[in-house]
């Protein structure tokens, strides 16, 4: 005998009202049909209503139904046997209605109306929509374009009430129920059509499934049981165009009042939002989601309004892939917009891609003609689909400004790749002078830089440095006692006396002859004043220029030449920004230059000189300081550090009758820095819709590299003060780092 089956109407997102017998009705929310008999299991067939309501957690629903001729008492389904018993019940009609709530709400609501031993369930309970929790968990990992939404496990929800929802949707179907007109219909290919089918759907409020859906026809039908709806659109002969040829537009299930459910996906929500984006690139997820729901009805969490953003950035930018294949034209078109400019790249032996070095001809001629000869390198990790590193040489105007020389992306940051980098750089600069680097002391970067730049100066970077001294020595001291050691290690390091570094190294000492030994084999003549031979002018950490790194913070989400573009656009109008800004002054110096000078010279005026013949002269004050005026220096070394004179210096340019400009570095004059933005950087036009020639078409193929964005939250590593340090747990029991007093291993 065949085993009895019944049409399981299942119904979700509505709400129960009741007439004035207590008879209970459901109105509004979504319907799905599926069929069941008495060898159904509960958990299939849970897990069948989760996928067709796009939900995630079966477990976390409630399943209800009414009995024969009793609408007043709704009836639990809590195992298996309760399933056979309602389609036992109701077998010979056909159709149950069966309706899906959260097990919270169900849990939560009970009242004292009549209830069979199954259930307690009554019309106080409302049937509340399967939506996501407000603090969805943000994940990227799903790529599947369907935007899957979960039923709630205890967290709090965001739901639209039914009349809110119904009116949202009318809005819907007065912008899209017309997309679909009929027989004859045309579009311009498939995913036109499949676009304006959904929107339809949405419009009509109901759902739909595909019989056929290939690159020649698709046919449609309504999803639910027994609906007569029915499109069917193939390709036109000779031409691209797809027809509808056959269409019932007829619908029996009564989608428009049932209101059933639709999937939203990823593509649509992003060509919704695509306008959007276009204006407000910094469109927030939690924005995109709350607009989507306000405006259609629909919930997304934050994982799948982020994904329907990376579609509409996608459909705006271009795409990521497309991006590295335009590698050649993009830089053969930067060197012949801004002519004298640097723009190379390398692939591996799959043509996969390897690194880019740009450098703009404004930015060489700028470092040599009005720069300090101080190079910054640095690097920061780019969040696009593919990752990647981006390396910087960055130097400094006589403003105290960030001025970008050259910049490069590459796969990942290795002695290779810095190698790299350093001899591109060196071609583009191309200058005999001596150079100071403040850069890490890794990387192969300490080898790098004394073979490509002979006679150059290498700082270490301090940040890098505490860094290294924090990780080696991790675990042996306290809070307190790591605090102490990284501010004498800082004296050590601006010390500009021996007897100053000394001093501090002591100090050091005296907290632990370890750090001491560490300190003094960590090559003092690379990062410490007293010993240092170079020309830092008081800038001894890499990430100098935080404004150059928002930039970057703007951009690294972009395919890569669109990211380069774009860093190429903020230093165009940086540079414009500064030459005229820099017309209107009206000092000799710089603006941020000559307020130093003039609290130098403020704190010259309680100074005693001794005069005497030649060009050596004695300062009394706090000390007793010896200036030389011929060789611009003074025993307190702040004039040969900072390029500027010091207070013991401008005391005996009063008194000797002689100009304190006279005696400042030539970098930090107006006519200097005018020299360094005279040069502009030019637009370089259609970055993303090349003009390709016979040329550039033969030039070798570049595609995306291996690595793609590992799935989770980026994680940000933010430009720190290198002061902050973590506090160290301490236990109050035995004095021991690392663990407390409850895990203490210690004998009591």
């Amino acid at each position: 005998m065949a085993a009895k089956k019944v049409i399981a109407i299942c119904q979700s997102g509505g709400e129960f009202v009741a007439d004035k017998d207590g008879a209970l009705s459901y109105a509004g929310g979504e319907a799905y049909a599926i069929d069941i008999d008495q060898q159904t299991q509960l958990d299939d067939f849970r897990a069948e209503v989760a996928e067709m309501f796009g939900c995630g957690a079966a477990d976390a629903m409630t399943i209800k139904y009414f009995l024969p001729g009793n609408k007043k008492t709704l009836i639990t389904i809590s195992k298996d046997k309760d399933l056979q018993r309602m389609v036992s019940f109701l077998g010979d009609s056909g159709t149950v209605d069966v309706f899906v709530m959260s097990e919270e709400a169900a849990a939560g609501n009970l009242s004292n109306m009549p209830a069979s031993r199954s259930s307690r369930t009554t019309v106080s309970e409302q049937v509340v929509p399967l939506v996501v929790p407000v603090d969805a968990a943000y994940d990227m990992t799903n790529t599947s374009d369907r935007l899957d939404l979960d039923v709630c496990d205890g967290r709090p929800l965001c739901s639209i009430p039914a009349s809110s929802s119904d009116e949202k949707h009318r809005r819907a179907a007065t912008q899209w129920e017309n997309t679909i007109t009929g027989v004859d219909q045309r579009f311009n290919s498939f995913s036109e059509f499949r676009e304006a089918l959904h929107k339809y759907s949405i419009a009509h409020g109901f759902a739909y499934r595909y019989k056929k859906n290939d690159s020649h026809r698709v046919s449609v039908k309504c999803k639910s049981e027994g609906c007569p709806w029915r499109i069917y659109a193939s390709r036109l002969a000779t031409t691209q165009l797809v027809c509808i040829k056959k269409m019932n537009a007829e619908h029996t299930c009564e989608g428009a009042t049932v209101k059933a459910g639709y999937r939203a996906t990823r593509g649509w929500v992003g060509s919704i939002i695509k306008e959007k984006l276009k204006v407000s690139p910094n469109y927030r997820p939690k924005d995109i989601a709350d607009d989507i729901r306000r405006e259609y009805g629909i919930q997304l969490n934050y994982s799948q309004a982020w994904r329907a953003k990376e579609i509409a950035r996608e459909q705006l930018q271009g795409s990521y892939k497309e991006a590295y294949k335009l590698l050649p034209f993009f830089c053969d078109k930067i060197k012949e917009t801004n002519p004298g400019s640097f723009a190379s790249f390398t692939t591996k032996e799959d043509s996969s891609f390897h690194r880019l070095f740009v450098s703009f001809h404004a930015s060489i001629s700028g470092f040599q003609q009005g720069c300090r000869p101080l190079l910054f390198l640095d690097s920061t990790v780019l969040n696009s689909k593919y990752q990647g590193m981006l390396l910087s040489a960055t130097s400094i105007d006589g403003d105290d400004g960030i001025f970008p020389v050259a910049i490069a992306v590459v796969d990942d940051e290795t002695e290779d790749n810095w190698h790299w980098f350093l001899q591109e750089l060196k071609s583009a600069i191309s200058t005999s002078q001596q150079i100071t680097f403040v850069a890490d002391f890794q990387n192969g970067l300490k080898k790098s830089l004394a073979e490509i730049f002979d006679n150059c100066c290498h700082s270490y970077c301090l940040r890098h440095l505490v860094e290294k001294l924090n990780k080696d020595l991790k675990g042996q001291f306290s809070h307190e006692a790591r605090r102490f050691m990284i501010n004498d290690f800082y004296a050590a390091a601006h010390a500009p006396r021996l007897e100053g570094f000394q001093r501090a190294v002591e100090n050091i000492r005296g907290i632990s002859p370890d750090a001491y030994d560490w300190v003094v084999q960590s090559e003092p003549e690379h990062w410490a004043n007293a010993f240092f031979a170079g020309a830092r002018y008081n800038h001894m950490t890499s990430d100098f220029g935080q404004e150059f790194y928002s930039w970057v913070s703007e951009a690294h989400e972009l395919p890569i030449t669109q990211m380069i573009d774009t860093l190429r656009g903020r230093m165009m109008e940086s540079i414009y920004a500064r030459r005229v800004d820099s017309s209107q002054w009206g000092s000799k110096l710089t603006l941020s230059m000559e307020e130093k000078l003039q609290m130098e010279a403020s704190l010259s005026h309680s100074l005693q000189v001794l005069l005497s013949e030649g060009s050596t002269f004695e300062v009394r004050g706090d000390s007793v300081d010896i200036v030389d005026v011929d060789h611009w220096d003074c025993s307190c070394k702040g004039w040969q550090l900072t390029g500027l004179p010091c207070c013991h210096a401008i005391a005996v340019f009063d008194c000797i009758d002689r100009s304190t400009y006279d005696f400042c570095s030539r970098y930090f004059t107006v006519e200097t820095y005018r020299l360094t933005y005279a040069e502009s950087i030019n637009p370089v036009p259609n970055v993303d819709k090349p003009v390709l020639s016979e040329s550039a078409e033969a030039v070798v193929t570049v595609t995306p590299p291996p690595t793609k964005r590992p799935p989770g939250r980026p994680k940000m590593k933010p430009f720190e003060s290198v002061d902050l340090i973590k506090r160290q747990l301490q236990c109050s029991k035995c004095k021991g780092l690392g663990h407390n007093k409850k895990t203490c291993r210690a004998s009591p």
